[in-house]
């Protein structure tokens, strides 16, 4: 390892994360969960705008399909309220496409669940 790539991997480092946001806030959680779905739009949606290495970093990654919220702070690397904050941004500025998780099931009947056994138990013993 030279010098110089000991100061790369040190300057990284030392980005704060209000710097990469640009001191913007975190998004509602009902906007951006950790299981919410993101991909990148198509080229005809987006909004020609410079991006942040970043930025272009989490738009090549989404480039692929879906990914969570959770799957892309992995891959990064960067704090979930970082990548929360950039994935906002992009979806703001067209570039990314966001599908809220699917809504839970309302859960069955208790009753209608021990009558079933009831008569699974009758039939087959």
């Amino acid at each position: 390892m030279s010098y110089g790539d000991e100061l790369d991997s040190e300057s990284a480092e030392l980005v704060r994360p209000y710097v990469i946001t640009k001191g913007r806030g975190l998004p509602d959680e009902e906007q951006l969960s950790l299981i919410t779905l993101v991909t990148a739009a198509d080229d005809d949606q987006r909004r020609p705008t410079r991006l942040s290495p970043e930025e272009q970093n989490l738009l090549d990654l989404c480039g692929a399909g879906y990914l969570s919220v959770a799957e892309i702070a992995g891959h990064t690397r960067l704090p979930l309220g970082v990548v929360k904050i950039l994935l906002s941004s992009l979806t703001e500025s067209g570039h990314l496409v966001t599908r809220p998780p699917v809504a839970r099931a309302a859960l069955a009947d208790r009753q209608i669940l021990e009558e079933v056994l009831n008569g699974l138990r009758a039939k087959f013993g």
